[in-house]
């Protein structure tokens, strides 16, 4: 049995596989000309198609604190974002809403510094809601819709249910399960953990 079929096995039985996601920034083509002088670099793929981790990075400033080498995610979008866990937040000195990404209104600023310029955000900071990605095909296979929430129980010594979990639906996703920081270390999560959902 290739992988392939082994990740289309796993997916039958309801399990899909989870990725932590570290604090990151999207950026819009103008900003990083103005931070970087250049658009985005590829670095290395994301299991998003088409989607990257760049070669750039930023300093993420807030009323309290700071964070330096904050990796920015390609390609640039239409607005910008930075995606912190709550812990993160604290940090900053922000208090940014659990919203889905894409969504920012009503979110703080920050300030999005490189050597070579600087950016000010008056809004985009957001604690990211934990996500399924699925294609039409997994979503009708798990009798779930875009928008729903679901359960994602994990596994392991910590194994958790995580309530509130958003499907996301569309035809370019790979199946994934996305949790920010502080939930992957609440529930002791190691690269190739696969969580099961609930529906």
């Amino acid at each position: 049995m290739d992988l392939d079929q082994l990740a289309e096995k796993i997916l039958r039985s309801g399990f899909v596989e989870i990725e932590a996601s570290g604090r990151h920034v999207h950026l819009t083509k103008e900003q990083s000309m103005t931070l970087f002088g250049h658009l985005l670099t590829p670095e290395k793929p994301l299991s998003q198609p088409g989607q990257f981790v760049a070669r750039e990075r930023v300093r993420v400033l807030g009323p309290r604190g700071r964070f330096d080498n904050v990796a920015v995610l390609g390609p640039e979008r239409s607005e910008a974002q930075v995606e912190v866990s709550r812990t993160d937040a604290v940090t900053l000195g922000l208090d940014p809403p659990l919203k889905q990404s894409g969504d920012t209104a009503g979110s703080p600023g920050a300030v999005l510094e490189t050597e070579r310029g600087s950016v000010v955000l008056d809004h985009g900071v957001i604690v990211a809601m934990r996500h399924i990605h699925l294609t039409p095909a997994d979503a009708e296979r798990f009798h779930v819709k875009d928008g729903d929430q679901v359960a994602l129980q994990t596994t392991g010594p910590r194994g958790l249910v995580f309530s509130h979990t958003v499907i996301r639906v569309s035809e370019k996703f790979a199946p994934r399960a996305h949790l920010d920081y502080d939930e992957a270390n609440a529930c002791g999560f190691r690269k190739g953990d696969f969580g099961r959902i609930l529906t």
